[in-house]
């Protein structure tokens, strides 16, 4: 391939991409990929945190046995199928059965927030066991209950000793937000498979869509590690 080859594909993208338009499929699939991330690993901690404090409270009584097993298979599912499967089976089989009519959108955002609730349950619940047993016995020796001890103690140690494998979750499904275009979502891949489609030249706008990627995921790996050493300085005070 010749450089003036690669000059008449970087000039046809162009045109496609300034003048007839595409760079507003792209901004959409940017927005949207970021959202469905960003939302997703929200509620990834929040079902993760729930499930890893369950997993490690001792099992006393039928209750925690029952919601023992359903973390197990809960987490067994989302582990064991791949994400487009879920997205799939969610988008075109339950929500259908169970009535609902939820936006591409939406339903991506709870696909992949359950998703990694599945995986952020094992990062939490190492967390959690990371942090030494004494501080719990100091929670319970001041009176508070085990769950306030797990709140207000427990967890939030537990979330400074894995912040960098949340940050790794999160670049996980900013990468993995290219699937969500099986149900119909606008992200970054669609985006610029639309703008090569148009021309049946797909080099250029993949290789920009690699290069927005490998940005988003410096800009994150970046802010993570500034809010380490945030943590490393608080440490020392």
């Amino acid at each position: 391939m010749t450089i003036q080859s690669l000059m008449n594909k970087w000039n046809l993208f162009i045109d496609t991409f300034l003048n007839k338009g595409g760079y507003k499929e792209v901004v959409t699939g940017l927005i949207n990929t970021l959202i469905i991330a960003l939302v997703a690993l929200v509620i990834g901690i929040i079902i993760g945190t729930i499930i890893a404090a369950i997993e490690v409270q001792p099992k006393k009584g039928k209750i925690m046995m029952v919601l023992n097993k359903i973390c197990t298979v809960y987490v067994a599912f989302f582990r064991g199928t791949p994400i487009v499967v879920q997205l799939l089976l969610g988008y075109f089989v339950i929500l259908p059965l169970l009535g609902w009519n939820f936006s591409s959108v939406v339903v991506a955002i709870m696909i992949m927030g359950l998703n990694s609730g599945a995986y952020v349950s094992e990062i939490m619940r190492s967390g959690i066991l990371s942090v030494d047993i004494g501080q719990m016995e100091a929670g319970r020796a001041m009176g508070l209950n085990y769950g306030t001890t797990m709140r207000k103690i427990i967890i939030p140690q537990a979330v400074k000793n894995i912040l960098p494998t949340l940050g790794n979750e999160l670049i996980s499904l900013v990468k993995e937000t290219s699937v969500v275009s099986f149900i119909g979502v606008v992200d970054l891949y669609k985006a610029f498979r639309t703008i090569g489609s148009g021309n049946y030249e797909y080099m250029m706008p993949f290789l920009v869509m690699a290069v927005i990627y490998i940005v988003i995921i410096l800009l994150i790996t970046f802010g993570l590690r500034m809010m380490e050493r945030g943590l490393r300085a608080s440490d020392k005070r």
